[in-house]
């Protein structure tokens, strides 16, 4: 099935889309979801994102934290680049280990921008973002998110915008540490690729229609995300800006000369 696209404006987001979107907007968009009918509720949620400014820095807990909570599952996700421009950073850990006092005097004081460690990024960066990871968003960058179809979000600070902040929820459960850097790699654009192999889902880079680098995966739920050109699921044509949704990995009929991201459900 073919994905219903729902437009989501955000102060921080951006005016020029890529002309799969429609190029110039009347308003900022920040996110465009990709969900199904109504009555279908799907494991992950896949969507792009375009930052003008920084988004709140912020921290997702884990199914366990979650549902302790009350909340039906926690968050995991990743961060596939498409465009960044030359100065664009992604907050993505500590700089150094502390404790949990030390990171509440850090928000108290207003000095948790300094604690996050803020990486250079270009296209074709990817980063698996655990839960518990301390994270945000900088300005100036699109990309393609995979997530947890959760919004269970603690934020810590947004730079005095009128939101509600988490604090002791994100503390209780943050990872008071540098990001493991083996949750990072730089795709190769032509290369077809087992890009994340995480608990709760599985990401690839597919080039091509050679199907070969999915089997053997067992899954309930597959999307498929074609980056240029065009696929079909269960004879659907999904185009680039699309998203599609199936159940079995041999109901994408991938095309040549097409790299898609397909996604993959573990539980």
């Amino acid at each position: 099935m073919k994905l219903k696209q729902k437009t989501v404006p955000k102060p921080w987001g951006q005016l020029i889309l890529p002309k799969i979107f429609g190029g110039k907007q009347k308003e900022k968009i920040g996110e465009i979801w990709f969900q199904p009918p109504d009555g279908v509720s799907p494991k992950l949620l896949t969507k792009y994102l375009f930052t003008s400014e920084k988004l709140s820095i912020q921290v997702h807990p884990n199914d366990r934290q979650a549902r302790r909570n009350g909340l039906p599952s926690g968050k995991e996700e990743c961060w596939y680049i498409l465009e960044a421009e030359p100065d664009a950073l992604l907050g993505i850990g500590l700089t150094k280990e502390v404790s949990r006092t030390k990171l509440h005097a850090a928000v108290a004081c207003g000095q948790i921008e300094q604690l996050v460690d803020w990486k250079p990024v270009r296209a074709g960066d990817l980063y698996y973002i655990p839960a518990g990871t301390i994270h945000a968003i900088g300005s100036g960058i699109k990309l393609i998110e995979v997530q947890q179809n959760a919004d269970t979000t603690y934020r810590l600070y947004d730079y005095g915008r009128p939101r509600d902040l988490h604090i002791e929820d994100a503390i209780s459960v943050a990872t008071l540490a540098p990001y493991d850097t083996k949750h990072y790699q730089e795709t190769v654009a032509d290369q077809s690729a087992k890009l994340i192999d995480g608990p709760h889902f599985k990401l690839f880079q597919v080039v091509g229609d050679d199907p070969e680098i999915l089997t053997g995966t067992v899954a309930g739920e597959w999307q498929v995300l074609p980056l240029d050109g065009k696929v079909t699921t269960r004879d659907k044509t999904i185009a680039a800006g699309q998203c599609g949704l199936c159940t079995k990995a041999s109901e994408i009929d991938l095309s040549k000369n097409v790299r898609s991201l397909i996604t993959c459900s573990m539980n």
